[in-house]
């Protein structure tokens, strides 16, 4: 359904980092960089190579906060994202477990980016 998505970010460096280092289980890697203003735009991509999730410098304050799931390839992707995030010092805002609420096999570990935005790896599978 959706070709990519762009969000704004207090320090766009800090977060590309931080999402490459906690989402690298499921493929998450920087595709594509270039200069903005006097920053930068970063470009991330899944194992497919596309960029579909970027990162551009915030033009004002964030006053809402942004929900963004990473789909992954099995439960143990999901495990490794929460183990990375631990280890990274993300909060962890719902440690990985099943959600039936959402649907049977729904797998899935929340985190709060530097942003305040809650961030998901979720598994739909069994």
């Amino acid at each position: 359904m959706l070709d990519h998505l762009g969000v704004q970010v207090a320090d766009v460096e800090a977060s590309a980092a931080l999402y490459q280092r906690v989402f690298a289980p499921i493929g998450l890697t920087e595709a594509v960089r270039f200069p903005v203003g006097e920053g930068v735009v970063v470009g991330m991509s899944g194992p497919d190579g596309q960029a579909a999730f970027w990162f551009g410098p915030a033009r004002g304050d964030e006053t809402r906060e942004l929900h963004v799931a990473f789909r992954a390839p099995d439960r143990a992707a999901v495990d490794a994202v929460h183990a990375a995030a631990v280890e990274a010092g993300v909060e962890v805002l719902h440690e990985p477990r099943e959600w039936p609420e959402y649907h049977p096999g729904y797998y899935a570990v929340f985190l709060r980016d530097p942003d305040g935005h809650n961030v998901e790896a979720v598994h739909h599978g069994g």
